[in-house]
């Protein structure tokens, strides 16, 4: 399968489940429907990783038409068309403080709405999403936007600044120079983005259920620890709830 084919195929399911009545109703306190967020550090491995759990969780789920769904460049623009607004909205709302200058002329020629408006219709996309349960959401501080969902399981992606320029450097096909510029730029457009909405740091520990330093590891380990720390989070979560409840998420016997 394509990497389009991909992305299309998942969004066709997120969006027959958004239009199911059931997906929409309210959770039992006893029901928790799983989903994952990724922070991450460019060049940390978030979308090899989230590409290599799909599989893995749809495995262990082995429940039919109810497969899980990456979503990571394609975030924003699902959100978007999911509120009828124009892709071309995307360039507005980068994962940094977009210029004010830029939003309000856009605002008051009536290009877009505003600046809090388009942030806000994001973030109800991503809880949305994430309260439907089976989604891998990276980026956009989706972490902090859905932490009052019980079934969430938190990671971070983590990695040597010397590996991430390695990784960038293939990626782009550049100088060590011009990857390790780019890793600057970016993780500083993340980090103003994280404070200026929400008041945190991203790097701080606390936020995640799980770090993981991706410097030796492979995707696919990566991928294999976080379905157990997912596995054992929904095991606590049914555990602590009153006897007798059922959980959509069913933890199969044996090993992964």
């Amino acid at each position: 399968m394509t990497q389009r084919s991909h992305v299309e195929t998942g969004l066709s399911v997120l969006e027959a489940r958004l239009q199911d009545p059931q997906s929409g109703a309210v959770q039992p306190a006893t029901e928790f429907r799983p989903f994952i967020t990724l922070g991450r550090e460019m060049g940390a491995g978030a979308t090899t990783t989230g590409q290599a759990l799909v599989p893995l969780l749809d495995q262990a789920l082995k429940e039919p038409g109810q497969g899980w769904v990456f979503l990571d460049k394609n975030l924003l623009a699902h959100a978007l068309a999911t509120h009828h607004l124009p892709e071309r909205l995307a360039q507005h709302l980068p994962e940094d403080k977009v210029s004010e200058i830029k939003a309000v002329v856009g605002e008051l020629v009536g290009l877009h709405p505003s600046l809090w408006e388009l942030e806000h219709k994001v973030a109800e996309a991503i809880l949305q999403l994430a309260h439907v349960g089976r989604v891998i959401i990276a980026g956009r501080a989706a972490y902090l936007i859905t932490r009052s969902l019980p079934g969430g399981f938190h990671v971070k992606l983590a990695a040597s600044a010397e590996v991430r320029v390695e990784r960038m450097m293939r990626l782009l096909n550049c100088e060590a120079a011009a990857a390790a510029a780019h890793l600057r730029k970016t993780d500083r457009a993340r980090r103003r983005f994280v404070r200026t909405r929400f008041g945190r740091d991203p790097d701080d520990a606390h936020l995640y259920d799980l770090v993981i330093n991706t410097d030796r590891m492979t995707p696919g380990a990566v991928a294999r620890i976080i379905l157990e720390g997912l596995r054992n989070r929904m095991l606590d979560l049914n555990a602590a709830s009153r006897p007798g409840s059922t959980s959509p998420f069913s933890v199969p016997s044996g090993g992964i």
